[in-house]
């Protein structure tokens, strides 16, 4: 009988290789992002390029936008490669500021994730 769970260490997602749906290898994730005011994964840090961890160029991507495929141990996002080479990115050694809305509203837009708006309460 095929198990699924509900819940994964963070331990068990960082490091796992990324595919798109053509099943190309497009990565993997270096970081989960965790929102402090609710205490979900708001974006995973996902390395891409070039060699041996050399010139790789990262990207925060919109954790909705990813599915775990937990038989295979990977994650599978729906971007071709050109797509991802173009999306707004950064160096490993020079993250942006993930909680600035600006930058945050340019990856949202490009990956065409729309965040649900929260209730004030």
């Amino acid at each position: 009988m095929k198990t699924t769970r509900n819940l994964l260490a963070s331990g068990t997602i960082i490091g796992d290789k990324v595919v798109n749906q053509a099943n190309e290898h497009i990565g993997k994730i270096e970081e989960l992002m965790i929102s402090v005011t609710d205490g979900k994964v708001a974006y995973a840090v996902l390395s891409f390029g070039g060699f041996l961890n050399f010139g790789d160029k990262f990207f925060a991507i919109p954790w909705t936008t990813l599915t775990v495929d937990q038989e295979k141990k990977r994650i599978v996002l729906n971007v071709d490669k050109e797509r991802l080479q173009n999306a707004p990115g950064f160096d490993k050694n020079h993250w942006p500021d993930l909680s600035d809305e600006k930058y945050t509203t340019a990856v949202n837009v490009y990956f065409k994730y729309t965040p649900k708006e929260e209730t004030i309460k």
